[in-house]
């Protein structure tokens, strides 16, 4: 892992900004997701909560416990030490995706902006691990890394009024899933029945930053089945060490 420079500075009275780098890389968020785990482990008193970005961690803190010069020092010391200290290794989560017609009403035009076919666009963006940055925008909806740019594609001129819950999309060099019915003018090729946001749960938010997807192609019939699988809470996510995935 490459050694990656870091700085930390307050963000108003209750929260500080660790800086690492200024480009959107996986090398740095790897950097980033060391840090949070060794800062989970941590427990330092007064932390509240910390949010992971493309380069950055905000660590919020209640400033009548520990003071910003406290922790300051205490998450300096963190960072001195994280390039010794071991991780486990992230995870993948497959997303099972049905492609194109009603679920992706938009990848023909992905396809033809590329000069490429819909199945052609459907191999490529569901032959890549995609890194989740950081969860946002509306609660579960992950910022995703690695798409391949041969498939990269424009926004809407004029964003669509209602884009249902699972759908999958693709704006500029980016991919994402909606987790709730939204407005959103990204180019819909696909859709998933996999909740990303189940406010029933213990444990709401099905992705955590720092793991990672991989979109499974399925046929309208499995998409009716694992429906029928999560609206009786029976459906089983498949997960496995980003390590397995690669041997």
């Amino acid at each position: 892992m490459e050694t990656v420079e870091f700085s930390i500075q307050p963000l108003g009275d209750t929260g500080i900004i660790i800086q690492f780098g200024t480009e959107i890389s996986e090398a740095i968020y790897q950097q980033i997701r060391q840090y949070v785990y060794w800062l989970e482990q941590s427990c330092i008193e007064g932390i509240v909560e910390w949010v992971p970005a493309y380069t950055t961690l905000t660590v919020f803190y209640r400033p009548n416990i520990i003071s910003y010069d406290e922790l300051s020092q205490k998450l300096l010391k963190i960072g001195e030490k994280i390039e010794s200290m071991p991780v486990p290794d992230p995870i993948v989560i497959e997303i099972p995706t049905l492609y194109g017609k009603e679920a992706g009403p938009d990848i023909q035009f992905v396809a033809e902006t590329n000069g490429l076919s819909e199945e052609e666009v459907v191999k490529i963006h569901s032959s890549s691990d995609y890194l989740i940055y950081m969860i946002g925008f509306v609660p579960g909806f992950p910022y995703l890394g690695g798409m391949d740019k041969r498939i990269a594609a424009p926004r809407k001129k004029t964003p669509r009024s209602r884009i249902p819950a699972g759908s999958i999309g693709i704006a500029g060099e980016q991919t994402g899933i909606y987790p709730l019915e939204t407005p959103g003018g990204w180019q819909i090729i696909g859709r998933t029945p996999v909740k990303l946001y189940d406010p029933q749960k213990q444990d709401p938010i099905l992705l955590k930053a720092g793991d990672y997807i991989r979109f499974v192609p399925i046929t309208e019939r499995e998409y009716e089945k694992i429906e029928q699988q999560v609206l009786k809470g029976s459906y089983k996510v498949v997960k496995y060490k980003k390590e397995a995935a690669e041997t």
